[in-house]
């Protein structure tokens, strides 16, 4: 499939790199229909409008600098998305890449849960205080890495499958 995209131009990308979102995103909510793929900057991943060539996202696997993170699905929203059991979610926050020096943050009081299967997805709010819209995702990844609390390979390679042509890792969604 040939997309717009607002970063790279025109680009094919494989049918299976979408996903439905039916209630959108919060602010974006007349925006059902998004394609998942990797960013110049791995371990990022663009998350485009297939509607709005102008509205994308730029997303990060929240296991990769917060190993404890968890998110606290209600079962409400893994049934419209059709989620029977863990396995089948892949877990997404939203990055923020600023122009000046401030810090790069990520959203993990909203992460974004994908339907591995039927490529549903949805934006969730987790009412678990430790989870805030601004996480410094270098200052968190150190902080994990010196507190001896690694992200377990396992759990990566269960969400990823390999794209031999960028010869990197793209979401399995």
């Amino acid at each position: 499939m040939r997309i717009n995209t607002k970063f790279l131009g025109e680009l094919d990308i494989d049918d299976q790199r979408k996903v439905f979102f039916p209630r959108g995103l919060f602010g974006f909510e007349d925006y059902t229909e998004f394609a998942i793929f990797n960013a110049e900057q791995p371990p990022f991943y663009y998350f485009q409008s297939l509607e709005n060539k102008d509205i994308c996202f730029i997303l990060l696997d929240p296991f990769l600098f917060r190993p404890d993170y968890e998110a606290d699905i209600a079962q409400e929203e893994m049934n419209v998305i059709g989620i029977q059991k863990p396995e089948q979610a892949a877990v997404f926050v939203i990055v923020t890449i600023p122009n000046n020096d401030s810090a790069i943050t990520a959203n993990l009081q909203g992460p974004l849960v994908i339907n591995k299967e039927t490529k549903r997805g949805c934006q969730i709010v987790l009412t678990d205080p430790r989870w805030k819209t601004k996480h410094d995702i270098l200052a968190e990844r150190a902080e994990s890495r010196m507190g001896g609390q690694q992200p377990s390979d396992e759990r990566l390679s269960d969400r990823f499958e390999l794209d031999r042509r960028h010869q990197r890792k793209e979401p399995q969604c």
